[in-house]
């Protein structure tokens, strides 16, 4: 056995056990692809264990342990697809997994059939090539081309390189090690431009890590004596890197998830109460800056407590989801739906808008509120009553804004009531009109 790997097998081990726990917390595909690419890379250094055992068996243990090592860097290249759901894309995963196991297969135990070694250097260029032309019309990302064109040209380079005399084969299985990380580098690098430490220290390693298949031969050749005094671990630290890197970045990713969990409502996506007072605040603050007004929209669902004790809470989740995605599409960007309340939305109308806008937007949301529903096979009836205060007419300061929007809303909301009695409307819905309001001449919604 060849016991110079075990400290290695041992660390990347326990690396791969500190990464399977960061991950257990991050339920996401790309944390699974991750996971099960460091289970590769510990079983490409146990099996390299084995690698001095005479006979077959070191052989296979040399190529399950190469084939582990290239399909590792092809899944970590797959993860960070920003397209890996679409079939075409699972398509070229296969291929390029059947190819560079092959090769590196054929590589260990064909060195005398050389056809077959250069029809499976054909097909790693070829095999995604194909895939990718016949779904361009679908899919057609630069990310895609530039790994096509990136196995297209290692597919040529084997093809001239590998029959070489001397060190040919040698270099060509550099080629496809060295292919195979490049391509995680740029996967990255595209998937996570952004400046962090963990970015930073995974995008290096893989780079690194594909380095090392170009500087090693390269010091063999022309500096052996440098060469012989370089342990065999130096080449593996950037292994070490990435996986401390990668684990950066699932911590990364799941502090930005709890910050945006802490802002906005688990149901609907729309920022929470916390994230509306910080919202408004802010227009406020502007407004008071630049002399311009800002308006508050309190919508409150009328029969939202019957849709629940008639047909359950799932219906009324459903109910609040579709509300939620109805009201962020009638606004502008740059203004704030919130859900701040159990049937309670709250909207900010910045800069340029007016009372007169704010009307506008609460009668068009009560008018779409006012048709019916399809929710899980439901016909849902509900209506909605809308209270609005301007800034800086109604109220200077943000509670007293808020507290005046809020009266309004409960205001049209029991005349609705009233109205609904008086004239008989079935439970659910709600005839919207305008109303004079108790101040300044304003109109809410009823």
């Amino acid at each position: 056995m060849n016991w110079s790997e075990l400290p290695d097998l041992a660390a990347v081990g326990l690396l791969a056990g500190a990464f399977a726990s960061v991950a257990r917390s991050n339920h996401t595909q790309v944390s699974r692809v991750w996971l099960t690419g460091w289970l590769m890379i510990v079983l490409h250094f146990g099996a390299f264990l084995f690698l001095s055992v005479p006979g077959i068996w070191g052989m296979l243990a040399e190529s399950v342990g190469l084939a582990a090592l290239t399909c590792a860097g092809v899944l970590f290249m797959w993860a960070s697809v920003p397209h890996r759901k679409e079939n075409s894309s699972r398509w070229i995963l296969a291929s390029l997994l059947v190819s560079n196991t092959l090769y590196v297969c054929l590589w260990v135990f064909g060195s005398a059939a050389g056809w077959a070694l250069n029809v499976s250097a054909a097909l790693i260029g070829a095999l995604p090539l194909l895939v990718a032309l016949s779904t361009m019309i679908r899919v057609n990302n630069p990310l895609r081309w530039t790994k096509i064109g990136l196995y297209c040209a290692l597919s040529l380079f084997l093809l001239l390189i590998q029959h070489r005399p001397g060190n040919g084969k040698d270099l060509a299985l550099n080629a496809v090690l060295f292919t195979v990380y490049l391509g995680c580098c740029i996967h990255f690098w595209y998937a996570y431009r952004r400046a962090t430490a963990g970015a930073f220290i995974t995008i290096a390693g893989f780079l690194a890590w594909a380095s090392v298949f170009v500087v090693a031969p390269v010091t063999q050749a022309f500096w052996p004596a440098v060469a012989a005094h370089i342990e065999g671990e130096v080449w593996n630290l950037p292994k070490f890197v990435v996986a401390v890197g990668m684990i950066l970045l699932l911590l990364e990713d799941q502090i930005q998830h709890n910050r945006y969990l802490a802002l906005h409502d688990h149901l609907t996506g729309l920022p929470n109460r916390r994230l509306y007072q910080d919202r408004l605040a802010s227009a406020l603050e502007r407004a008071r800056r630049f002399e311009t007004q800002t308006a508050l929209l309190v919508i409150d669902l009328d029969y939202f407590k019957q849709v629940n004790d008639t047909l359950g809470h799932h219906v009324g989740d459903l109910v609040l989801q579709r509300v939620a995605v109805l009201f962020s599409s009638r606004v502008r960007r740059s203004d704030t739906v919130a859900r701040t309340g159990g049937d309670e939305f709250s909207i900010i109308l910045e800069e340029p808008t007016s009372r007169e806008n704010a009307e506008h937007v609460g009668q068009s949301l009560m008018h779409l509120l006012n048709e019916p529903l399809e929710v899980a096979e439901h016909t849902v009836h509900i209506g909605a009553s809308v209270g609005i205060a301007v800034f800086p007419e109604d109220a200077r300061e943000m509670e007293a804004l808020c507290i005046a929007a809020d009266l309004r809303m409960y205001d049209a909301k029991h005349d609705a009531q009233d109205i609904g009695e008086e004239e008989d409307f079935p439970t659910g819905r709600l005839h919207p009109r305008l109303k004079p309001g108790a101040q300044d001449g304003m109109q809410v919604a009823d």
